[in-house]
C-alpha cells in the first residue's frame, strides 16, 4: 500500500504544479505526518520536492525534472491506447488521433494481432446508445470557448425542473460515470457551478472574452468532492416478479437479491430518498411490490393515482 501510495504521489506531482501537505493528507486518507515521511521517501529516491510556504504553500517537483527511464509495461500502454480511442469516439479530435498513433508506436509491434493483450478484450466507447453526435457538437463548442476564454450562453434544466438562462466562464470539461459536465463561473449565480451537459440546450459561444480565474480544474472537483453531503437513504424491501429479473440485477448489487424457490426476487437495498426514487420504482410497474417502508409505498401510490387520474378522461 505504501509503495502504490507513493507512487501515487509522485504522478500526482508530476502533473500539478503545486499541492498542499493536507489536500495529499485528505485525498489518501492518511495523516500529515505519513505524508511528509512519503515526501522524505520520495526525495531520497531521487526525485527532488521543493517546499514552499505561506497560503499559496505547498509541495512540488523541481522545474525541468523529468521520469525518463521507460517504466510503462505492454499491458499498461495498451490500456493507454484503450482510454485514447475511448475519449476519441466522444471528442473526435485529430490531436488526439495524433496522440493515439504516437503512444500506438510505443506497443511492441510483434503484438500486431492484439489478441494477447488488453486491445483484443476491452473496448470503450463514451458515447451515449442515442444523440453522439449532438453531444460531440456541445463538446466542440466548449472546448474552443475554453481554449480562447470566451463566453458562452444557454438555456439549462436543474434536476428540479427548473429553467433559466445562463452566461457562464467556462472553465473545463469532466466525465463522471459515462456523463460529461462543464465546470466553469455563472454570472447569473456569482460563483462557480457544475453544469450536466445533457441538460444544456441553445449553447452559444459569444464574442467577449475573459481572464481565466486562479482556480484549477483539480482544485474546483476537489472543493466539490469535499462539500458534498452523503444522502439520507431509505432501507427499502422490495418483492419483484420474475419477468423483472435482469432490470433487477442491471440496477441493484448481488448481495442485495434473493432469488426465492418460486422464482420471485426480493430485494433489500438502501436508496436516497429523492423524487427519482419514485420514479426508478414506477417504472417497473405492477412486477413490484415496496414491503418496507410503508412511506415509501405511500408515496408511489399516490403518483400511481396521478397517472391514473391523468388519463381517466382518454379511457372512459
Amino acid at each position: 500500500m505504501k509503495l502504490d501510495r507513493l507512487l501515487a504521489i509522485t504522478m500526482l506531482l508530476l502533473n500539478r504544479d503545486r499541492v498542499s501537505a493536507k489536500e495529499l493528507s485528505d485525498r489518501f486518507e492518511v495523516s500529515m505526518r505519513t505524508i511528509y515521511r512519503d515526501l522524505e521517501t520520495i526525495n531520497m529516491a531521487g526525485i527532488p520536492i521543493v517546499s514552499y510556504s505561506g497560503a499559496q504553500g505547498g509541495y512540488e517537483i523541481m522545474d525541468r525534472f523529468r521520469l525518463e527511464r521507460q517504466f510503462l509495461s505492454m499491458e499498461e500502454l495498451q490500456s493507454i491506447v484503450i482510454a485514447l480511442k475511448g475519449i476519441r469516439s466522444a471528442l473526435g479530435e485529430e490531436d488526439i488521433a495524433l496522440l493515439l498513433d504516437k503512444v500506438g508506436t510505443l506497443v511492441d509491434r510483434t503484438d500486431k494481432s492484439g489478441a494477447s493483450g488488453l486491445s483484443g478484450q476491452l473496448l470503450v466507447d463514451f458515447n451515449p446508445w442515442q444523440g453522439g453526435e449532438r453531444y460531440k457538437e456541445k463538446l466542440s463548442i466548449l472546448r474552443e470557448a475554453i481554449r480562447e476564454n470566451r463566453f458562452i450562453a444557454f438555456a439549462y434544466t436543474s434536476s428540479q425542473g427548473e429553467a433559466s438562462e445562463r452566461r457562464c466562464e467556462p472553465m473545463g470539461l469532466v466525465l463522471k460515470g459515462f456523463v460529461w459536465y462543464l465546470y466553469g463561473y455563472c454570472s447569473l449565480r456569482e460563483d462557480f457551478r457544475v453544469f450536466r451537459l445533457s441538460r444544456i440546450e441553445e449553447l452559444r459561444m459569444l464574442q467577449d472574452t475573459f481572464e481565466r480565474r486562479p482556480e484549477t480544474l483539480e482544485q474546483l472537483d476537489y472543493r466539490w468532492r469535499r462539500q458534498e453531503a452523503p444522502p439520507v437513504c431509505v432501507k427499502l424491501v422490495l418483492e419483484f416478479q420474475p419477468g423483472a429479473k435482469a432490470r433487477v440485477r442491471d440496477y441493484f448489487v448481488h448481495g442485495e437479491i434473493v432469488t426465492r424457490p418460486d422464482g420471485t426476487l426480493l430485494v433489500t437495498a438502501h436508496q436516497p430518498e429523492e423524487p427519482w426514487l419514485y420514479s426508478m420504482l414506477l417504472g417497473y410497474g405492477a412486477d413490484v411490490r415496496i414491503l418496507e417502508p410503508e412511506s415509501v409505498a405511500q408515496a408511489v401510490r399516490a403518483k400511481a393515482e396521478e397517472v391514473v387520474k391523468l388519463y381517466s378522461g382518454i379511457l372512459t
